[in-house]
């Protein structure tokens, strides 16, 4: 295995701390993550990749961060550690002289014998402790680093509620490996050394009443693996316009569709608003295009109050009609103004 100075890879000092690590990973598996860069390059690109998760997933870890920092790149108990050249081999070591040349004792009375060496660089596999150790390594064992997306959600599915479907990659253990990997002394040749593999998932987002434009969600549990299971995503909310809704700075506005003979005395129509149901008055003599206000019952604002919603009257016909009254609206055309607006020119 080819020895990597994992704080050079990470582009940080000896003495950085766990979350300047954290952003310094975060940053860079964005930078070289293989599908942010073409094909032709591919294979270097996830060689980096790999170079990087690698260096995070020791750096990221205390126990392995001791280890690495005391043994550099024998860190990993020895193994791909050579002799030394000159055909002396390994020279047997007695444990007395073992414990002395660590400056320790071998035990009794006053501790600081070579297993608390052992439980200082290895962790408490050589202290004795049993499952009761294991369980306490599993309890420091840290989460996966949070992912980032984002997702369109329509401005009238944030202004009442509702479901969304949206498709998302996310990591997951090696089923080859478990999440070591490594088989054996070997790289694990299903996920590349990475420990996670990439599965398409399918998430239900129900939108929350307090829905806005770059709104962040946290969803527990669907970021990136880690070795006491994946960290979380953290979901950005872009508001895009459809059909009847669209935002005016920090209100909304909708089109409300009503007949014309309706505009001539007036009308009521029922609105859908957040909560429920809201009665609109037109009143008469309205002209297309026009809006009517609702105060507050747009989308929420930064400030803990609602926006307002516009109504923007548009006129239309019933999709049927027979004969007679296409007839009867003929002759309302004969001899009236032409009637533009919108694009048509003036």
């Amino acid at each position: 295995m080819q020895f990597q100075d994992y704080y050079t890879t990470l582009g940080v000092s000896r003495t950085a701390t766990a979350d300047e690590i954290k952003r310094a990973y975060r940053k860079l598996a964005k930078e070289w993550h293989p599908d942010r860069h073409p094909p032709h390059k591919r294979k270097d690109v996830e060689d980096k990749f790999k170079a990087i998760a690698e260096a995070h997933e020791v750096l990221s870890d205390p126990e392995k961060r001791k280890r690495y920092d005391a043994l550099g790149e024998h860190w990993r108990h020895g193994q791909d550690f050579q002799p030394p050249p000159g055909g002396g081999g390994y020279r047997q070591v007695d444990p007395e002289e073992f414990a002395r040349m660590f400056g320790g004792r071998m035990g009794g009375g006053g501790g600081g014998g070579f297993s608390d060496f052992f439980a200082q660089m290895f962790g408490d596999m050589f202290a004795g402790g049993g499952a009761r150790d294991g369980q306490a390594r599993r309890r420091r064992a840290a989460t996966g680093p949070d992912a980032e997306a984002e997702i369109e959600v329509k401005v009238g599915e944030a202004l009442l509620g509702g479901k969304r479907s949206f498709q998302l990659r996310i990591a997951v253990p090696c089923e080859q490996c478990d999440g070591e990997g490594r088989i054996g002394s070997r790289t694990c040749p299903a996920c590349g050394g990475l420990g996670s593999t990439q599965r398409e998932k399918t998430v239900e987002l129900t939108i929350p009443k307090d829905a806005r434009d770059g709104q962040v969600l946290r969803l527990r549990g669907l970021g990136e693996a880690g070795e006491a299971g994946p960290g979380d995503l953290l979901l950005t909310l872009r508001l895009v316009p459809d059909d009847v809704y669209r935002m005016r700075d920090d209100d909304v506005e909708a089109d409300v569709v009503v007949a014309p003979w309706d505009l001539l005395d007036g009308t009521k129509v029922d609105v859908a608003v957040p909560g429920g149901t809201a009665t609109a008055r037109i009143p008469a003599g309205t002209r297309p295009g026009q809006r009517l206000r609702l105060r507050n019952q747009g989308l929420p604002r930064t400030d803990g109050q609602r926006g307002d919603l516009y109504l923007v009257v548009r006129v239309g016909l019933p999709e049927t009609l027979d004969d007679r009254q296409k007839e009867l609206l003929r002759e309302l055309g004969k001899g009236a103004p032409a009637v533009r607006g919108g694009a048509a020119k003036q």
